[in-house]
């Protein structure tokens, strides 16, 4: 489902080096092969690659339990996004939002989409 709203004026994604690189470890989690393939990942890399707005520095924040998910969260209050959308039940969708930015699910992104 993702992978056909990419690239599209629907979904629009901030990026900074570290998440994509962070996008292309996780993708390769066995519990996430199931959901998306190796080939599917890279093509949403690249076209994220070509599409997303890169930031070059962002805001300093201590904000999550887990360190490494601080930068995530530096994105979503840079960009003020939308939603940020993960699947952390432990750390990010704990905290329910940052700044003006939601933190939700992919079940309940998709239902936004589908709403919307």
């Amino acid at each position: 489902m993702l992978s056909t709203l990419w690239p599209s004026e629907r979904l629009v994604a901030p990026d900074t080096s570290w998440q994509l690189e962070e996008f292309r470890r996780v993708s390769r989690y066995p519990k996430l092969k199931k959901f998306i393939n190796p080939a599917e990942a890279g093509q949403m890399i690249n076209g994220i690659k070509l599409n997303a707005f890169v930031y070059q520095s962002l805001p300093a924040v201590d904000l999550c339990k887990d360190p490494d998910d601080n930068p995530i969260l530096a994105i979503a209050l840079e960009c003020k996004a939308d939603f940020l959308v993960t699947g952390d039940k432990r750390d990010l969708l704990s905290m329910q939002r940052v700044g003006v930015t939601p933190i939700i699910n992919a079940a309940s992104f998709l239902a936004v989409l589908d709403r919307n």
